[in-house]
């Protein structure tokens, strides 16, 4: 088996290249791609971009937090971000009286930068083919429980081995290719990580839902931080007497621009894709997935949108969280209409007969009839779940309730926590966003997969409206002096609260109703992909098989270009300052710039300032925040968003309208000198040309 698997590597190692700039690459395989990228004009060496031997790119690239990227600027620790990874930062340190949001936020000294409890930043230290080494002491008559301990008892040997030196090592081992490949990664995690600058939202939001996922695009999308070490360099937590971190290796920063045609690498943490699943998966994902999860956001978005309109303070509280659920609604929109309109569904069919045929008598024949039945038999479970993480889950009561609960017995912690929550709590919001969709969830999801506790609590109550009220009035969990008295002796008193009754009762309908069922599908489902992935390297031994994302260090190259999203419509790369001026509008309050925005263009001269540039990267969740860079390497952009035509690009990647969106580095820079007006920090960046 070990053989045939490396055999199949072997043939992803010789593989042609993709069509276009399609694929996210493992940075220390980066050797197999480098002629390709060489001869679309990158003019660096493989070592120059991963390297264990001496400083190389990866090294100015950090996870931010846990789901985006940043880059490395200064020899002393200074970040790039985006302005959406860092807004909860940006939120917290927020209030009436020094709205951040609004107004930005600019350190004039090291002394003013404002640290941020719980964040993190991870630098790859190394990654590593453990294949081998994981599945040492296979034997092809164990069953797949047999397999997956020996894989977790191999895996935990060498995380255990990576991380013996501390001083912030952090290593896992990840399945690449449904558990074809494996891979050890290794990181040091720094955990004093404080805010330097953000512009106002108005220039880092710009835009708002409306623009999201949208070109053309002008939003000023960056915050700034600063890396802080022990006086050795080592990760620490924070404290007055850390310094700033010194880098192996920063980005120098390019003011030259980008054009049509140019050389783009983005070098980041894309989130998860799932390429090279069947027609059954997307065809859940298009038209059954998408659109119940679109239909339910919609429903709490219409809600709290309404009343931080109509105040100031549910604005600050409830911006971060509008976002969060923003994001994902609208790129469902897209991923559902770029499915449809490529006709994914269909071209997956047309290769799996094409498989099939293939396949017969092969060990992979009647594969994809097995994968069809087990999608067949999980469809109306995970339906169930995802109207319990997307109906039932969404009131903040109930979370509060659940949390406190788990706190009882660490006074000081559970007070921070309520304390944090109550920060940024409206009841009027919660008890309508219950309402609203738990009426949804008895109207939309069938009887025989609805918990009976709430088929019991709606025939008592005979509407959502009217258990929402007696829920609210009864439970404690509203009133933050009751809940911030709770010590461990009253956890008899917690567990009989109908809030947390209701809590309990949606979960286990989840735990045990639905999730064995999901549980053991999905896990026969993985475990039939990764023979499902063996045959289509089989199958196609000539294609470049690129692993799906999993928040792990990759590589993607492309060029900046325009797209054509309809027909008679061409979208240039570049978007400028003009641009601006031209959506700006105070009775919006997405579209409403800072007045000092307004002095400086009317002022003259930046009617061609750049703003954000697109390009045909391959990127994900995980990427906002990525450097991008040029064919020097020096710093270009910073990706954040990708355009709406090609959010499928998780699933199926189109050439011809895949495009990712980044801020050009030279606005950034023009929002440091003339809105935040702290040019001393460019005095620590090394500037290229």
């Amino acid at each position: 088996m070990k053989r045939k698997l490396l055999f199949l590597l072997a043939l992803i190692v010789a593989a042609c290249p993709l069509k276009a700039d399609e694929g996210m690459w493992l940075p220390a395989l980066i050797s197999q791609r480098i002629a390709d990228m060489q001869a679309k004009g990158f003019k660096l060496s493989a070592e120059d971009v991963y390297s264990v031997n001496q400083a190389s790119l990866k090294d100015a690239v950090v996870l931010f937090g846990s789901g985006c990227t940043g880059e490395l600027v200064s020899d002393q620790g200074l970040l790039f971000t985006n302005h959406h990874c860092g807004y909860s930062q940006i939120q917290q340190h927020s209030s009436v009286e020094h709205d951040y949001l609004k107004d930005g936020f600019w350190a004039m000294s090291r002394s003013e930068e404002l640290p941020n409890k719980g964040l993190t930043v991870s630098f790859l230290e190394r990654m590593e083919d453990v294949t081998a080494a994981v599945l040492k002491g296979y034997k092809s008559k164990m069953t797949e429980e047999e397999r997956s301990a020996l894989v977790r008892k191999n895996s935990d040997a060498l995380v255990k081995a990576a991380t013996a030196e501390g001083k912030g090592l952090r290593a896992s081992v990840e399945a690449l290719y449904y558990g074809n490949q494996y891979f050890l990664f290794v990181y040091r995690v720094y955990r004093d990580v404080r805010l330097v600058g953000a512009p106002p939202s108005s220039i880092g939001k710009f835009g708002g839902d409306t623009d999201n996922w949208m070109w053309p695009r002008h939003t000023g999308d960056f915050s700034i931080f600063r890396v802080y070490a022990d006086k050795d360099n080592n990760p620490a937590d924070y404290s007055p007497e850390n310094v700033p971190y010194r880098p192996k290796k920063f980005f120098k920063v390019s003011r030259a621009g980008v054009k049509d045609g140019d050389f783009t690498f983005v070098y980041g943490c894309p989130g998860s894709t799932k390429e090279y699943v069947t027609s059954d998966d997307v065809r859940y994902v298009g038209e059954i997935s998408d659109p119940q999860k679109i239909a339910l956001r919609t429903l709490r978005l219409d809600i709290i949108k309404k009343y931080m309109a109509q105040s100031q303070a549910v604005r600050i509280q409830y911006s971060s969280k509008a976002a969060s659920v923003s994001n994902a609604w609208k790129k469902w929109q897209g991923e559902a209409k770029g499915i449809a309109k490529m006709k994914t569904v269909a071209e997956k069919k047309a290769y799996e007969a094409r498989f099939r045929q293939w396949a017969k008598g092969t060990r992979y024949d009647g594969l994809l009839e097995k994968l069809e039945a087990l999608y067949a038999e999980r469809e109306p479970y995970y339906r169930a779940y995802e109207y319990y993480t997307e109906a039932a889950r969404p009131t903040e009561l109930l979370q509060l309730a659940s949390n406190v609960r788990s706190r009882l017995d660490d006074k000081a912690a559970k007070d921070d926590y309520v304390e944090s929550f109550f920060k940024d709590y409206y009841q009027p919001i919660d008890e309508e966003v219950f309402a609203v969709l738990m009426k949804a969830f008895g109207e939309q999801l069938s009887p025989d997969f609805q918990p009976a506790y709430y088929k019991e609590q709606m025939r008592a109550y005979g509407s959502a409206e009217a258990w929402r009220d007696d829920l609210f009035a009864k439970t404690l969990f509203t009133d933050k002096e009751k809940v911030l008295a709770l010590t461990a002796a009253d956890r008899e008193k917690v567990a009989g609260d109908p809030a947390v009754k209701l809590y309990d009762a949606f979960y286990q309908w989840y735990y045990n109703d639905l999730r064995p069922v999901i549980n053991r599908t999905g896990n026969e489902i993985n475990l039939a992909y990764r023979d499902y992935m063996q045959g289509q390297m089989e199958f196609e031994p000539d294609k470049a098989f690129y692993p799906d994302a999993n928040l792990t260090l990759r590589v993607a190259y492309g060029h900046v270009a325009g797209y054509e999203p309809a027909d008679a419509t061409w979208y240039r790369p570049v978007s400028t300052l003009k641009g601006i001026i031209q959506k700006d509008n105070p009775e919006i309050f997405d579209y409403n710039i800072p007045q000092t925005l307004r002095d400086i263009y009317a002022e003259g001269g930046h009617d061609d300032q750049p703003v954000c540039f697109l390009a045909t990267n391959h990127t994900s969740g995980g990427n906002s925040g990525s450097p991008v860079i040029n064919a020097d390497g020096n710093l270009i952009g910073i990706n954040f968003d990708r355009v709406w035509e090609g959010t499928m690009s998780d699933i199926v990647f189109d050439p011809d309208v895949c495009r990712n969106i980044s801020l050009d580095i030279r606005y950034l820079l023009f929002n440091i000198e003339y809105i935040g007006h702290a040019g001393y920090l460019f005095d620590e960046m090394v500037f290229a040309d």
